[in-house]
C-alpha cells in the first residue's frame, strides 16, 4: 500500500496576524481576514503547488483558512475534491479564532458547502473569558488534534492538502509555520516541538 503524501499548508497573512506582530496586543478581530499581503502570499502559494497531484483538500472553516484555499485551489489543474471541516481550525485562544455561523460562511463563500457544520461550530461552552470570548481548554484541544489525525490516517487519497492554522499544526507537526509555509508531514512520526525557523 502507498504511503499518504500530506502537505499542511498555513494560511495567508490576516489582519489579526498584522496587528498582533505590530503591537503585541489582540486587535478583537472575530474570524479575521487575510490582509493586502495575506492576499500576496496566497498568490505565490498558488504557483508554488500548482503542480502538486492533490486529490483531496482539507480546510478549516474560519475565514482566513477559506481565503487561502479559494486562493490557492479555485482552478488547480488537478481538480482536489475540497472539504472543509472543523477539526483542524485553530486553538481557540485569540479574537481571530471565534468563527461565524455556518449560513453566513454559506453566503459568503458559495462555491464551499458547509451545511455539514453545525451552526456554532467553534468552542463556545461554558462562561466566556475576560476578553469577551471563549477560550478552549487544552485538553478538548489536544483530543482535536490526535482526532484529526487519525481522520487523515483513515483517508483513502494519495495526496492530500491540509489549510489551518499556526498553533494547531505546531501541536501536529512539532513545527511553526510562517504565512502560506507549507510543509509534509508523516502521521507516523510523532511531533518533535522545534524553534520557529
Amino acid at each position: 500500500m502507498s504511503t499518504t503524501r500530506i502537505l499542511c499548508i498555513r494560511h495567508g497573512e490576516s489582519t489579526y496576524n498584522a496587528l498582533h506582530e505590530a503591537t503585541g496586543r489582540d486587535p478583537g478581530h472575530i474570524d479575521a481576514r487575510l490582509s493586502e499581503r495575506g492576499h500576496a502570499q496566497v498568490a505565490a502559494a498558488r504557483a508554488r503547488l500548482r503542480d502538486e497531484p492533490f486529490e483531496l483538500v482539507v480546510t478549516s472553516p474560519l475565514t482566513r483558512a477559506l481565503q487561502t484555499t479559494a486562493g490557492i485551489f479555485s482552478d488547480h489543474p488537478a481538480k482536489p475534491k475540497v472539504l472543509v471541516e472543523v477539526l483542524h481550525r485553530e486553538c481557540q485562544e485569540s479574537s481571530c479564532d471565534i468563527g461565524r455561523a455556518a449560513s453566513v460562511l454559506a453566503r459568503e463563500f458559495p462555491d464551499f458547502q458547509v451545511d455539514h457544520l453545525p451552526e456554532t461550530w467553534w468552542y463556545a461552552e461554558g462562561a466566556v473569558g475576560p476578553e469577551g470570548w471563549h477560550v478552549e481548554p487544552r485538553t478538548i484541544f489536544d483530543q482535536r488534534v490526535a482526532g484529526f489525525r487519525e481522520w487523515l490516517r483513515a483517508r483513502p487519497e494519495r495526496t492530500i492538502g491540509v489549510v489551518g492554522h499556526c498553533t494547531f499544526f505546531y501541536h501536529l507537526t512539532g513545527r511553526w509555520l510562517a504565512n502560506c509555509e507549507s510543509m509534509e508531514i508523516d502521521l507516523a512520526e510523532e511531533p518533535r516541538p522545534r524553534a520557529y525557523a
